[in-house]
């Protein structure tokens, strides 16, 4: 799979840690020049280190993804840089508050939305106007297995990230005769910054839910995403993808 994107232009975004970081190594090792973004600088400026150290191009631009000026920003800069944006990760996510519905707060459920929904919306607008003048790109969107099911007291991760598989599949169909594949992938719990701060024995319950026995690590989710930007890919959009360890098999 050497240089499989050279001369490629790869936007990540949640880039600084975890799997968006992950993905962003792993675009670059593949030949691709990478747009890194996250709202941590620090962050998103060790992936670029980390990123260069290896021999691969790199530029960093902060963004807050949950603002859609930022959104329309990102991309913008990110065609000024290098030319254009031939791939998109929009993974930039976050957790949420643990409570059941009628308890959740209005400020807890509409962060949550706009963080993990609204941002993939924003992300996407720009994304699509700019491949639409290209003539083509490839859109690859992070949602979670709680975007097929239900999980109890995660009323707003839950609904957000199934908004995510609906929006993904409505503009897979919308752009394909663009020359546009838009994609999904549905990890299980992985291990990732967020999931760091959960006491060890709800770590131990989370396990126990995955056949295979264990979480997730951040490289297996990326090399899915690497395959979907992929023109080994290349009929393929429209569709969600699980990397859940026999999760939503029980």
């Amino acid at each position: 799979m050497e240089n499989i994107f050279n001369g490629k232009v790869a936007v990540v975004t949640g880039a600084g840690s975890g799997i968006g970081e992950a993905a962003a190594v792993l675009y670059a090792r593949y030949g691709a020049k990478v747009i890194v973004s996250d709202i941590q600088e620090a962050g998103g400026t060790a992936t670029v280190a980390a990123i260069e150290a290896a021999g691969g191009q790199a530029h960093f631009i902060q963004a807050d993804v949950s603002d859609a000026a930022a959104c329309e920003m990102l991309i913008r800069k990110s065609a000024e840089k290098y030319g254009a944006v031939d791939i998109a990760f929009n993974n930039a996510g976050i957790g949420g508050e643990i409570n059941p519905v009628a308890d959740m707060s209005l400020e807890a459920w509409h962060k949550v939305i706009n963080v993990n929904l609204n941002s993939v919306f924003y992300c996407m607008k720009y994304e699509l106007q700019q491949m639409t003048r290209q003539g083509s790109g490839v859109i690859v969107n992070m949602s979670s297995i709680l975007g097929k099911v239900a999980f109890a007291n995660s009323a707003a991760y839950v609904a957000a990230k199934h908004g995510v598989v609906g929006l993904s599949q409505n503009a897979a169909v919308e752009y394909a005769k663009q020359g546009i594949r838009v994609n999904v992938v549905g990890p299980a719990f992985i291990n990732t910054p967020l999931l760091s701060a959960l006491d060890e024995n709800v770590k131990k319950a989370l396990v126990q839910m995955h056949p295979a026995g264990r979480l997730g690590e951040a490289g297996e989710v990326a090399e899915l995403v690497i395959w979907l930007s992929s023109d080994k890919a290349s009929f393929v959009t429209g569709n969600y993808y699980a990397v859940d360890g026999g999760y939503l098999a029980v």
